[in-house]
């Protein structure tokens, strides 16, 4: 039996090793375009690879998965999952020990010119020929970081094979203003609550660690609440979004007020760049520097675009796929990984679904195609 997974990234790669560990007969073949497979894992995890949380589901699956191939894992005390040794280079080099290994053929540099199916089989035309398989793999990724293998081709060719796509835009990503103080600003980090306001209406917050910078806002709470960000309706004036700080959410206006009463500044809580510029803004007065610090809104006038961005919000909607990423439009196709409409937030949790997503097509395939050959 053979089986075509289109994609060289982590859940591409994981769904082949999974295949041939479930059953070494299967003639198993990823192509990819780029020169090498898993480009991308180098840059996860600022080059230490955050590949799993431990509070992400299926966390347990992966865990195991990965144990099976060597590659021993440590835990932060957020949950975040990396290898023992803090390199992404050598999760690289496991996965790709064991596809020498197993024998699955990688074919790089390889360009899809299209896919059909016919009767019982996919047919993959490329640059490098014809393959033809009794089950196929969409795992191409997103769009995000074009430059790593994800360029977003895969969405044309899940809708050349009869699924819809939803709306896509970059996520886990940093937001652009026009705001100048995020130029003064810039390098200054401080943990805050942020609200995005979009048309007046607050459609998301969290708390955690923001960056100014001189394009915008950055940090994990910013990356998070990116999602909530639609460009295009940005650029268009359909939307009007608003980031709210609260610098100090632990203390009320009033706290703010005696505390400046008491100790004429706030330097004893926030970093001193930021006190003075919240001192200009409010002209020394002291009701409007507790505004300030409770209530400081930065205009938002985009994100910093797919090469930024981490992952790619929206794909193919899960309610095409089957609870195994089997295509519920032409059995035996699956569709895994960034492609699919799955996004999560930042830690390791994108990557843990990727993961999952392969190694549990995987085993479907496996399943299924066993039966057949009885």
């Amino acid at each position: 039996m053979k089986a075509v997974i289109i994609g060289g990234g982590a859940s591409g790669i994981a769904a082949a090793i999974k295949i041939k560990q479930n059953n070494p007969n299967f003639d198993v073949t990823v192509l990819e375009h780029l020169d090498d497979i898993l480009k991308k894992i180098y840059a996860t995890g600022n080059g230490r690879c955050n590949i799993a949380n431990k509070n992400a589901e299926h966390c347990g699956e992966v865990f195991d998965f990965l144990s099976s191939l060597g590659l021993v894992l440590r835990e932060d005390e957020c949950g975040r999952m990396y290898p023992y040794s803090l390199q992404a280079a050598t999760v690289v080099d496991v996965l790709k020990r064991q596809c020498e290994r197993l024998g699955i053929n990688i074919v790089t540099e390889c360009e899809i010119k299209r896919v059909e199916h016919f009767g019982d089989n996919f047919f993959v035309y490329t640059n490098k020929g014809v393959f033809e398989s009794a089950t196929l793999i969409l795992a191409t990724g997103g769009k995000a970081q074009k430059a790593l293998g994800s360029d977003g081709s895969g969405y044309e060719i899940a809708k050349s094979l009869g699924h819809t796509i939803t709306e896509l835009s970059p996520a886990l990503v940093q937001l652009k203003s026009s705001n100048k103080n995020c130029r003064s600003l810039k390098g200054t980090r401080t943990k805050c609550l942020v609200k995005i306001e979009t048309n007046g209406e607050i459609i998301g917050e969290e708390y955690g660690e923001l960056l100014f910078t001189d394009y915008g806002l950055s940090g994990i709470v910013v990356m998070n609440l990116s999602t909530f960000i639609n460009d295009k309706r940005l650029q268009s004036g359909q939307d009007k979004t608003v980031a709210i700080i609260d610098f100090v959410p632990e203390m009320s206006e009033d706290d703010l007020k005696q505390h400046l009463e008491n100790f004429g500044s706030f330097a004893g809580i926030l970093p001193q760049k930021l006190c003075s510029i919240l001192e200009k803004q409010a002209n020394g007065e002291a009701d409007r520097m507790a505004r300030c610090v409770k209530n400081q809104r930065i205009i938002i006038t985009g994100t910093k675009g797919y090469d930024f961005a981490q992952i790619t919000k929206g794909g193919v909607p899960n309610s095409e796929l089957t609870d195994c990423n089997e295509s519920k439009i032409i059995p035996f196709l699956y569709i895994v990984g960034e492609l699919t409409d799955n996004q999560f937030e930042c830690g390791g949790f994108n990557l843990t679904y990727a993961i999952y997503s392969g190694i549990n097509a995987a085993t479907d395939i496996t399943t299924k195609l066993k039966r057949k050959e009885i």
